[in-house]
């Protein structure tokens, strides 16, 4: 026998934000691992749209995908990880992984996104830190060899 899950439970539980927006855009799900990530209460999140945390520059390419989502129920990132610039309350800059369920309505229609977050920021940063003292290097041997 298979217990009842309790998925508000299960979601405040998670250590990746979960975040879910209604068909709208507005967030209805905001939960603690979201509020650690982007520092914004729940009480703040709850109703607001996701520009919370989309950097000024992307908000519009988002909000198109979002629409184009909503318009056709098709995702590409329901499998495959999206990365992408993000930032928190205080302006600063996070580098974040996710991916996205399409909850639907008993109508079939997509009724709202639900996105699973990891911040990948230190992760971004060693990569970013990593490539360029690789091409440091790089360029020294090239100056030594036609030396």
């Amino acid at each position: 026998m298979t217990a009842a899950i309790d998925y508000a439970a299960l979601v405040g539980a998670v250590g990746d934000a979960v975040v879910v927006c209604d068909a709208a855009g507005a967030i209805i799900v905001w939960n603690p691992a979201a509020e650690r990530m982007f520092g914004y209460a729940q009480a703040e999140a709850l109703g607001q749209s996701l520009d919370l945390i989309i950097p000024e520059r992307l908000r519009k390419r988002h909000w198109d995908g979002y629409q184009k989502t909503m318009d056709t129920g098709i995702t590409r990132y329901g499998n495959d990880v999206l990365r992408v610039p993000a930032i928190n309350k205080a302006g600063a800059a996070l580098s974040i992984s996710f991916t996205v369920g399409m909850l639907h309505a008993t109508d079939g229609k997509v009724a709202a996104i639900a996105s699973v977050i990891r911040d990948e920021t230190a992760k971004f940063n060693e990569e970013r830190a990593l490539k360029k003292r690789l091409a440091e290097l790089e360029t020294q041997l090239g100056g030594q060899a036609s030396a």
